[in-house]
């Protein structure tokens, strides 16, 4: 079961709907214009992501959900029971939305400046309006931080989580991330090439001008094979146990529906354990060969302690046509069987010019 513990409270901000300017979540009406922020317009994570220290807001963090007045709209905290701008009776009221996991600011976070475009003036990137003429000073989109992001190096974030280099299993977590993202992207054209290789793309006719089998008889016995460091418990039959347990922790920011997010942090306990189990293994495989349509199975004499693991064959068709020689793998001995020495069969053929099939 998942450690929660709170880190402590941030407070976020929303943006004025009526002028655009930017407002800390504690505040209610818009330091702008006057108006109250509506019940459907969210708060944002800020670019000040400082824990809170102020027992008064950290109060107010942990209250609840504000209400909406359901008469005049207006925003209550959560234990108000009438409306602090019209008198009403907030039971008639609607909590704002709590819960929601709130995205974090791309890794740039809020850029140092962002320019008035009034009167040209830089103002601090967590400012909401400019310093000069009291503009608003619109929240910048993500695509906007993110260009900003390539000419201005990476901010540290105070209060959370202090700036550090990448070191043991965080440096292994990235460096997996980047192999699964290549592991991925090898995936996605070896998918996109074998599917090219099974549409068809022409056909030729071909005259069956030699056939070939092999076939593979594995001996197997049971040998002891060494487990490293796999996730769970040991299975019942292992020997030579040894286990671990590693902590893994996550944190995320949860709106709480009053100005304030919570910074949680979840913590699972994940077992690890090495460990020997006796298993079949290979040890000699038996091959027989032939260029006629019947293809045989070796029959090895076994110990006490070996069986038969799965035995295969590979199946091979040669056919003349006036492309030259073509070879057709068929996918069974029954289908093998079929194709005489001189019968003709019309074959389709992929994007490469190999055979998929004959008919």
């Amino acid at each position: 079961m998942a450690r929660k513990r709170t880190l402590g409270y941030v407070e976020n901000e929303w943006t004025c709907p009526n002028c655009s300017t930017r407002n800390k979540g504690s505040v209610k009406t818009c330091e702008n214009c006057g108006a109250p922020q509506p019940e459907n317009v969210q708060f944002d994570l800020g670019a000040d992501q400082k824990l809170v220290t102020d027992a008064e807001k950290v109060k107010a963090a942990q209250s609840g959900a504000d209400i909406h007045c359901g008469y005049c709209g207006a925003r209550n905290p959560a234990n108000a029971e009438t409306c602090s701008q019209c008198g009403a009776d907030l039971k008639e009221g609607q909590a704002r939305e709590a819960g929601r996991v709130m995205q974090a600011p791309p890794p740039s976070g809020q850029p140092k400046t962002i320019t008035c475009k009034n009167c040209g003036t830089e103002n601090p990137g967590s400012a909401s309006v400019c310093s000069n003429c009291g503009s608003p000073l619109p929240r910048l989109a993500q695509s906007q931080m993110q260009q900003q992001a390539v000419a201005t190096p990476p901010l540290t974030r105070s209060g959370l989580t202090p700036a550090a280099p990448i070191t043991g299993k965080k440096k292994n977590t990235v460096r997996n991330f980047l192999i699964a993202g290549g592991v991925l992207a090898c995936l996605a054209v070896i998918c996109v090439d074998a599917l090219a290789l099974l549409v068809p793309a022409s056909t030729l006719q071909g005259t069956v001008t030699g056939v070939h089998w092999q076939t593979d008889v594995p001996v197997q016995e049971i040998v002891p094979v060494r487990h490293s460091d796999e996730q769970g418990g040991a299975p019942s039959d292992a020997y030579n146990v040894s286990c671990h347990t590693e902590e893994s922790c996550t944190q995320k920011t949860v709106d709480q529906g009053n100005g304030y997010s919570e910074v949680v942090q979840e913590c699972n306990d994940t077992q690890y354990c090495s460990y020997t189990l006796d298993e079949w293994k290979t040890i000699q495989t038996y091959t027989l060969e032939g260029d006629n349509l019947r293809p045989v199975y070796d029959n090895p004499s076994l110990a006490s302690d070996q069986q038969i693991g799965d035995v295969t064959e590979k199946l091979a068709v040669t056919f003349s046509t006036e492309d030259g020689a073509k070879t057709y793998s068929p996918g069974t001995i029954s289908e093998f069987q079929q194709f005489d020495i001189g019968s003709t069969w019309t074959l389709t053929l992929n994007v490469l010019g190999s055979v998929i099939s004959a008919e």
